[in-house]
């Protein structure tokens, strides 16, 4: 399963939709006022299925992950010099990526593929390709691709 992941041109927050290889839309993040990054996930019928908040008074950046109500998971972000990385309590997933931060895997704790992720340049806002092996983990990869892009805003601004 294929999505992608642009973010909206001209609005408050960061607010982005979500669509799969057809050209569907699957979700819509919409994001909220509040002390750090929170980002409520909808499905295309417009109920919300997710979030991804952003924990503050931390030294390094943290972002709970949530499937309605339930916290699924975490992700921190470790302490590097150059090369970003990322802890993950989700699933038992980890992250690899390069150097830039343009593209990165999501894999099990076998080591096996779950999702790759790739930034498409030279558009205006922050496009992603999500290609997820499952379709069921569809919803925590992008939570993840979402936590990951949060950071990099963060540190750009």
């Amino acid at each position: 399963m294929r999505l992608l992941f642009k973010q909206r041109l001209f609005s408050w927050f960061h607010t982005y939709d979500i669509w799969d290889e057809k050209g569907d839309p699957v979700y819509t993040v919409k994001g909220e006022l509040a002390w750090g990054h929170l980002l409520r996930i909808y499905d295309a019928r417009g109920v919300a299925v997710g979030c991804v908040k952003q924990k503050i008074w931390t030294w390094l950046p943290q972002y709970e992950l949530y499937i309605g109500d339930q916290q699924i998971g975490c992700i921190h972000k470790e302490f590097t010099f150059f090369k970003p990385r990322f802890t993950i309590d989700c699933n038992g997933w980890q992250v690899e990526g390069d150097w830039w931060e343009w593209d990165y895997r999501i894999l099990n704790s076998r080591g096996v593929q779950i999702a790759s992720v790739s930034k498409q340049l030279w558009n205006l806002t922050d496009t992603y390709s999500i290609d997820v092996d499952d379709p069921r983990d569809a919803l925590c990869a992008l939570m993840l691709v979402l936590a990951i892009d949060a950071d990099k805003c963060s540190r750009q601004n």
